[in-house]
């Protein structure tokens, strides 16, 4: 079963330039994948590759950008990407910047250039097209905060993803996930609501899949990011050889 189907849907981050790694977590039931060009190795090529190597029609297919590069979000849009993060957004222009970059006109400047037969699916393939991808912003500072309704207000901009740990990292605490309290917990909580207000879905990354659970219910999540494919690989690989060690 779908974990969409009983929950928010998941997405898996992907910094391992590895069409494998994106194929395998779908397979395990993991809803989409957000493909990192920010912190992970995943080249250009190599990310438009990937995405032509998943199943079309997947709307949490996103690919998280170093810095909002029309050039780059083109390209990855044109390999089917449908969504696009904007990591450290803290300002209206920033997400008009975005929103220039991932939409048609009238909404955006997105150059008509389709490199996939029917790539989207309607009468008016700009407004198909538009529907079709999320321009998501990523807000993971105290300013983004504060600056949250002047963002969220940008027309065209279709989702919010809190990043945690940077946010924690911005009111001085260490740079971790998964806060039930103090400023960060309450900054989600402040985000979430604004985001209702403003009409945009809000995503959140969690490391723990039962804090995860618990914010799907509590902050009314439209979807979640649960884990990172080197840190499976990271943890997989201490417990196995712990156990290891436990047993010789």
């Amino acid at each position: 079963m779908s974990l969409g189907q009983s929950a928010a849907p998941v997405l898996l981050h992907i910094a391992t330039p590895s069409m494998a790694a994106a194929e395998n977590a779908l397979d395990a039931g993991y809803d989409g994948v957000m493909l990192d060009l920010q912190h992970g190795e995943i080249g250009l090529d190599q990310a438009s590759n990937m995405l032509r190597s998943i199943p079309r029609g997947n709307a949490y297919l996103f690919a998280r950008v170093a810095c909002i590069d029309s050039g780059v979000i083109g390209r990855l849009l044109d390999s089917g990407a449908r969504g696009i993060v904007a990591p450290t957004v803290e300002s209206a222009e920033q997400a008009q910047a975005l929103v220039s970059a991932t939409k048609y006109p009238p909404l955006g400047r997105r150059s008509l250039g389709p490199s996939r037969p029917a790539l989207y699916s309607g009468a008016d393939y700009c407004a198909a097209g538009n529907e079709a991808v999320s321009t998501v912003v990523q807000i993971e500072t105290a300013a983004g905060v504060e600056a949250a309704d002047r963002i969220l207000s940008v027309d065209g901009v279709d989702s919010l993803y809190i990043g945690p740990s940077d946010l924690a990292v911005s009111y001085g605490l260490p740079g971790r996930p998964d806060w039930s309290d103090g400023p960060v917990a309450d900054a989600v909580a402040h985000l979430a609501e604004r985001a209702r207000v403003h009409g945009v879905k809000v995503g959140l990354y969690c490391s723990d899949p039962a804090f995860a659970a618990g914010q799907i219910l509590q902050t009314g999540l439209d979807y979640v990011g649960l884990g990172i494919d080197l840190m499976f690989i990271s943890k997989q690989a201490r417990a196995s050889l712990a156990a290891l060690k436990e047993a010789s």
